[in-house]
C-alpha cells in the first residue's frame, strides 16, 4: 500500500543516515568542509595573526580593539589585504582538516571495537589525529603565517611573496627546508589540544546537547560547535601566540633566534610582556576558531547529507 511504501522509504532513509560512510567520502567531506569554512573566516584569521605579531614589535603600545584593528587594516591594505594568504589557508585545510577530522573518525571507530565510545576515547583519538595532522601540514602553516603578515612589515623588509608556491619555494631556497618546522612543536602541541578540545569535545557536545533536547541537526551542530570552539580558543591561544612568534622570527645581529622552544617562548613572552600577552587578539582568534568550527561542521554535515541523498 501507499502507507507501507512511505514507511519503508522513511526507514531506508533513516538507515542510510546512520550507515558508515566510505573512507574516501569521510576524508573528502572533512577536507571540503574545512576549505569552505576557512574561506568564511580567513579575514578574522588575518586580523588575529596581525594583532598577535604587532605586539611582537611594540609590546608597550595600547592594544586596539578587534574591530578598530580590522578597520585600520582594511583601510590601509584594502579588503584584499584581509584575504592575504588565502591560497595557503585553503591548501592548509586540504592537508590539516582532511587528515585531522578524517583520522579522528577512523581512530574513534577503531577504538570503539574494544571499548565504549565516551569522552575519554574521544579526547584520546582527538589528540592523536590532531598531532599527526599538524606534522603533515606544518610547512603550509608556516607559509600561511608568512603571507598573512608580510604586508604589515616595513616596505624594505617585506618578502613580497607572489603566491603560495612562490612563498614555499623561496622559504626553502633562502632559509632551508628546516624553516618549515621552526615552529613545529608549538603547532603540534596546539594541534593536539585542538584535536581534543575541538573535534573530540564537539563529538561529545553533540551527544550532550541532544540529551538536553537540542535535537535539530543544524541547531545541535551549531551549539556543539560554538561550545567546543570557545573551549579550544581559550586553551590554545597561548600556543598560537608562540607558534606565530617562532614561525615569523628573524635572527638578531649575532645570528641567534630569540625563540628556541615552545616552553622558552611562552616563558619569554610572559616574563617580558606579561601573561596576558599570550592571549593577545583573543576576540579575533575566537571569531576564527568558533566561526570555523561552526561553518566547517555545518558544511561537513551538508555535504554528507547530499552524498547520502544521492545514493
Amino acid at each position: 500500500t501507499g502507507y507501507q511504501r512511505r514507511v519503508r522509504g522513511s526507514t531506508e532513509r533513516a538507515m542510510s543516515s546512520t550507515e558508515p560512510l566510505p573512507r574516501s567520502v569521510s576524508f573528502g567531506t572533512a577536507g571540503m568542509g574545512g576549505i569552505l569554512g576557512w574561506i568564511c573566516v580567513h579575514p578574522a584569521n588575518t586580523v588575529a595573526v596581525r594583532m598577535n605579531l604587532a605586539s611582537m614589535s611594540n609590546s608597550n603600545a595600547p592594544s586596539p580593539s578587534f574591530l578598530k584593528f580590522a578597520l585600520e587594516l582594511a583601510t590601509k591594505d584594502g579588503l584584499a589585504g584581509l584575504y592575504a594568504g588565502l591560497g595557503a589557508g585553503i591548501l592548509r585545510q586540504v592537508f590539516y582538516a582532511t587528515s585531522r577530522f578524517g583520522l579522528f573518525e577512523v581512530f574513534r571507530d577503531s577504538l570503539a571495537k574494544y571499548r565504549e565510545t565516551d569522552i575519554w576515547s574521544r579526547l584520546l583519538t582527538g589528540c592523536t589525529s590532531g598531532g599527526i595532522a599538524a606534522l603533515i601540514s606544518c610547512p603550509v602553516e608556516v607559509t600561511l603565517v608568512r603571507m598573512s603578515n608580510d604586508m604589515s612589515l616595513p616596505v624594505d623588509k617585506r618578502r613580497n611573496y607572489g603566491n603560495v608556491l612562490n612563498a614555499g619555494t623561496r622559504i626553502i631556497r633562502e632559509e632551508g627546508f628546516s624553516a618549515f618546522y621552526r615552529g613545529c612543536m608549538p603547532f603540534v602541541n596546539r594541534a593536539i589540544l585542538v584535536g581534543a578540545c575541538q573535534v573530540g569535545t564537539y563529538d561529545q557536545f553533540k551527544s550532550t546537547y541532544r540529551s538536553l533536547g537540542v535535537t535539530g541537526k543544524t541547531s545541535n551542530v551549531f551549539c556543539a560547535a560554538m561550545t567546543s570552539g570557545l573551549l579550544y580558543a581559550a586553551v590554545t591561544n597561548p600556543l598560537e601566540t608562540a607558534k606565530n612568534r617562532m614561525a615569523f622570527q628573524t635572527k638578531d645581529k649575532q645570528g641567534n633566534l630569540p625563540y628556541k622552544s615552545t616552553v622558552q617562548t611562552l616563558q619569554k613572552i610572559a616574563g617580558e610582556e606579561g601573561a596576558a600577552m599570550l592571549w593577545k587578539g583573543f576576540p579575533a582568534y575566537y571569531l576564527r576558531c568558533g566561526g570555523h568550527t561552526v561553518s566547517m561542521f555545518i558544511f561537513v554535515e551538508l555535504l554528507r547529507d547530499q552524498y547520502r541523498s544521492s545514493r
